[in-house]
C-alpha cells in the first residue's frame, strides 16, 4: 500500500480489492483478507543500526565501566547530602568523599557517558562551592 497524495480517495483499494469503510472513515480489509491468528507472517531482519547498538552495549571497556561506577557513585553521595540537608545534618564526610570522587574521575571512551559524567562532575564542583561559602 502507498500514499498517492493528500486527500479522501473515492473508492479506497488494498492491493486492489475493495475495502470496507468504517464510521470513522477509516478503510479496513475485507473479510476475506483479514489474517487468522494460525497465519504467521516470516519475521523482518533486525536494522544494522539496532544490531550495532546491541554490540556496542555488550562491549562497554573497563575505563567505561568505571566511569559509570564512579558517576553511580558521585550521585549516591549528592542524594545523601540532600537528605541530610532536608533532615537538617551536615554531612561533612560526604562533601570530603565528593570531593575526591570529583578529583579522580576516570576517563570515558564512549561521549555520551563521557557528557553524562562530565555534567555530574559540574553539578558536584557547585555543590562543594555552594558548601564551602
Amino acid at each position: 500500500m502507498a500514499i498517492e497524495g493528500v486527500g479522501w480517495q473515492t473508492v479506497p483499494t488494498l492491493n486492489s480489492r475493495a475495502a470496507v469503510r468504517s464510521a470513522s472513515r477509516f478503510a479496513l480489509p475485507a473479510q476475506a483478507e483479514v489474517a487468522q491468528p494460525g497465519d504467521v507472517s516470516p519475521a523482518e531482519p533486525a536494522s544494522l543500526g539496532s544490531a550495532l547498538m546491541l554490540q556496542e552495549l555488550g562491549a562497554e571497556t573497563v575505563t567505561d565501566q568505571e566511569a559509570r561506577r564512579h558517576g553511580r557513585d558521585m550521585l549516591a553521595l549528592l542524594a545523601a547530602l540532600q537528605r541530610g540537608l532536608l533532615s537538617g545534618v551536615d554531612n561533612v564526610g560526604s562533601l570530603q568523599q565528593l570531593a575526591e570522587l570529583a578529583a579522580s574521575v576516570p576517563r570515558a571512551t564512549d561521549r555520551r557517558l563521557a557528557a553524562m559524567i562530565s555534567a555530574i562532575v559540574v553539578r558536584v564542583r557547585v555543590e562543594l562551592a555552594r558548601r564551602q561559602a
